[in-house]
């Protein structure tokens, strides 16, 4: 299953990857913002402090202490938590106008956007989706801002639109989330989001007709389809509105499993699974392809998985359970009776176990394919195979086996790069596979698995001359001596040079891998002589289990160490200088940066801090925070209290109080519904208001945007170009 920035959509038969993030592979809060004190809190007063004279516009402060475990805390902007507040709004307009008019002056800014729009309007399509005999799949037309999906009947049928997002509205605000289509291609659900939010909305159009049915289920947030073989209706995650009972952070928790019948009215869809009403969870299920198995799982942040299931055949059927209450992850694919586990139970660079649903309990699972010293990151069914996706230092590769176990093939990969592992069906011969790199943009394949064909399918088509970039492994030792892996992208013929404007760009959390991909921002900012640094930090998936949780929780400061000393490598190596480097990164990346600005702000000229989380103390409050406990502890837990009181970005600039500080551009989003846009706004109205250098701090605010971004060219192009003319202004 795909992994993306903090939460990826639930798959079918498992939430490995779910609430993961970033950049791979919102909308507004309902109601106030609570901000009462947490047990053991208590608020002092609440007294306006006088603000010194600053460039971008003022913010008051309060004089807000809680007490927590006997340590006083101050939370000057707190009145900042509440977005729908009269002031707060004002706040906002005011400083996202501000930082806007201050980025329009760039002087590369303009020659920037000009470039971005050159090669961010591009054509593309993406690897067919076999169903009925229909295929379905996405094309990215360059004259156009949303990618539109297409059906055709057969592989040579005529192509036809099914789903075209440009359409969708006026303005552009209204986005697809995803598209299901049933096992006959009969029909389609697909999920409608509006300023490309988490929440969705689920709909069926009648494929050969274009109709759309009447069903519409609402609070599909994060959920998928899957449809039953009879085609006559699907397993989704229901979401609950917030209420009286439910609040904004607790409703993950009351997620339920339900199916709906085409026709009939989503009130009265059955219930599958009931809730775990706990915030830190979430549920998710679907059938095997044959209909005899249901499962549901419940994740436990991102190291431990519970798996239910039942025989869909019977009625009344009891559920039983697979695997529940052990410290790590299952994944489970159903075929012809057969259970597939992938699990990194005692094995943290992961297995594949079988299982036989008659017989069970876990003494009885048989390991099909044992741990090696590669991590396991992807399995599926395809052709009657097993298809496996590795990573071996950070950069995929991909083999066959058969259903026992044993080798097939290698599929042929270049070095120093991504695949997605092999996509099809588990009963069809033909499957997909993508390959992409940091110079080598993205090429679909077309195998057989009994043969091992393989020929081109589709390749993207940019006017960028990629023979100029290059990229080098490279290794070096963190704080306490761990080696960390790190991608160096740059020009070829780039010479050591402490001159040289360099990223370094992270994320490190949520078993999320940064592995070898190509993006055509990058391709600008290597244009304009800059150089990329990407470092594999622990925290995340990229060698194994044991590597995630060394970067979460109690261990939480081992990736901002990483972080630090990849620094320090790079100009220790001579490959650029403090004056001429940057940090960049988002969501859990954006809690990276701002932990890393606030504990070693002399080591950087600028700092890019996207969608953050950066008030610890209170993040679960927020947003989708509840299920993150897992990942960094909670604060009112008196031991990770104090880890995380050490490193949250916040409470560290609060009570540093006046300082140097880089250069901050701080972006964030106006339906940012999974991580609450109050961090940005706190964070960046405390470094304003202790910022005694000449660097600038700016708030963007990204309009019609979740936590993803807009779902159009046109606004990445215009905040692309706002992020690299930034911080050439800083960086050259």
């Amino acid at each position: 299953m795909t992994r993306s920035c903090l939460i990826a959509l639930v798959a079918t038969t498992s939430l490995q990857g779910l609430l993961a993030g970033c950049g791979t592979k919102a909308a507004p809060p309902v109601g106030p913002v609570n901000t009462v004190p947490m047990p053991d809190a208590t608020i002092e007063k609440a007294e306006l402090m006088p603000v010194p004279t600053r460039p971008w516009p003022s913010t008051k402060r309060q004089d807000i202490v809680d007490t927590m475990f006997g340590k006083k805390i101050a939370d000057p902007y707190r009145w900042l938590e509440d977005e729908k507040a009269p002031d707060v709004v004002a706040w906002m307009t005011a400083q996202d106008d501000f930082a806007r008019a201050e980025l329009a002056k760039l002087p590369k800014r303009d020659a920037i956007a000009a470039r971005l729009k050159e090669v961010f309007y591009y054509d593309a399509v993406s690897a067919p989706h076999h169903a009925g005999g229909r295929f379905f799949y996405t094309r990215k037309f360059a004259n156009k801002e949303k990618s539109i999906v297409f059906w055709k009947q057969g592989e040579t049928g005529k192509e036809q639109v099914l789903l075209d997002p440009n359409t969708m509205s006026t303005d552009g605000t209204t986005g697809l989330g995803g598209w299901w289509p049933s096992y006959d291609g009969k029909y389609v659900a697909y999920a409608i989001k509006e300023h490309n939010a988490d929440e969705t909305t689920h709909y069926v159009m009648e494929v050969a007709t274009g109709k759309k049915l009447s069903d519409k289920i609402e609070g599909t947030k994060y959920s998928g389809a899957s449809w039953s073989p009879d085609n006559k209706g699907f397993y989704y995650t229901y979401v609950p509105p917030v209420s009286d009972k439910i609040s904004v952070a607790d409703r993950p928790g009351f997620a339920e499993v339900k199916y709906h019948l085409l026709g009939e009215d989503p009130r009265t869809d059955t219930l599958i699974h009931e809730s775990t009403q706990n915030a830190e969870t979430f549920i998710g299920g679907g059938i095997s392809r044959d209909g005899h198995w249901l499962f549901v799982s419940v994740q436990h942040g991102w190291n431990s998985t519970d798996v239910y299931f039942k025989d869909a055949r019977k009625r009344g059927a009891p559920w039983q359970t697979l695997i529940a209450g052990t410290d790590a992850s299952y994944d489970v694919t159903a075929w012809k009776d057969v259970f597939y586990v992938n699990t990194n139970e005692g094995a943290p660079r992961s297995r594949i176990m079988r299982v036989d649903p008659a017989k069970p309990a876990r003494a009885n699972w048989k390991e099909l394919v044992p741990q090696n010293e590669a991590t396991l990151e992807g399995f599926g069914i395809v052709g009657g195979a097993m298809a496996l996706t590795y990573l071996r230092n950070a950069a995929n590769e991909v083999e066959l086996r058969d259903l026992n176990g044993k080798l097939i093939r290698n599929v042929a990969l270049p070095p120093l790069g991504t695949s997605s592992g092999i996509s099809g069906e588990p009963d069809e011969d033909t499957g997909y596979f993508s390959y992409t790199s940091f110079t080598e943009p993205q090429v679909i394949y077309k195998t057989s698995i009994k043969t091992g064909k393989v020929d081109e399918w589709a390749r993207i088509k940019l006017p960028i001359d990629t023979s100029k970039f290059e990229t080098e492994q490279v290794f070096y030792p963190s704080k306490d001596g761990t080696k960390i892996s790190m991608f160096l992208v740059r020009k070829k013929g780039t010479a050591k040079n402490k001159a040289n404007p360099t990223i370094l760009y992270g994320y490190g959390g949520f078993n999320v891998s940064l592995t070898p991909s190509f993006a055509s921002s990058r391709a600008v900012w290597l244009e304009n002589g800059g150089m990329i640094a990407i470092p594999n930090l622990r925290g995340g998936g990229e060698y194994g289990e044991d590597w995630h949780r060394a970067g979460m929780k109690l261990n939480k400061q081992n990736v901002f160490d990483d972080f630090i000393f990849a620094a320090k490598f790079l100009t220790a190596e001579g490959w650029t200088s403090s004056e001429h480097l940057a940090i960049q990164g988002g969501s859990n990346g954006g809690l990276l940066v701002g932990a890393t600005m606030a504990q070693a702000p002399e080591l950087f000229k600028a700092v890019v801090c996207q969608v953050p989380l950066l008030d610890m103390i209170r993040f679960h409050m927020f947003g989708s925070g509840k299920t993150w406990v897992p990942e960094y502890g909670s604060a009112e837990n008196e031991k990770e209290f104090a880890a995380i009181y050490d490193y949250s970005p916040y409470r560290r600039a609060v009570d540093e109080g006046p300082r140097k500080y880089p250069a901050l551009l701080m972006a964030s989003a106006d339906h940012d519904d999974r991580v609450d846009p109050m961090h940005a706004r706190k964070l960046a109205a405390q470094i304003q208001f202790a910022q005694v250098g000449p660097a600038p701090v700016l708030l963007r605010i990204e309009r019609n945007s979740g936590h993803g971004g807009a779902d159009n060219v046109k606004q990445a192009v215009e905040q692309t170009a706002d992020v690299w003319a930034f911080l050439l202004s800083q960086l050259q």
